[in-house]
């Protein structure tokens, strides 16, 4: 029995070991990428990008969340001319 209990001290120790192992190397690893990626934004940061001014009523949604009357009417005629061709289509069967 002391061998066997021996063998899962042994496999307890090679199993943390290999995992302590896997997260000190993706650390590195994490650490490496964040300093090239801030060295790099440095050198070549990325375009501003430039803001428009409209106002929110081009938007399709309103400040309230809602669904504008524009969309809920567009989608309403799509609904109905979808109706009106397959009712056309199931008479023909």
């Amino acid at each position: 029995m002391n061998n066997m209990e021996q063998q899962f001290v042994e496999a307890s120790t090679l199993m943390l070991a290999g995992m302590v192992f896997v997260f000190a190397f993706l650390s590195v690893l994490i650490i490496f990428i964040n300093t090239v990626l801030a060295k790099l934004a440095i050198r070549f940061p990325d375009a501003i990008a430039p803001t428009s001014s409209r106002s929110n009523r081009k938007n399709n949604i309103v400040a309230t969340g809602e669904v504008s009357p524009a969309i809920v009417a567009a989608i309403s005629g799509a609904v109905s001319r979808y109706r009106q061709q397959n009712s056309k289509q199931n008479s023909k069967k």
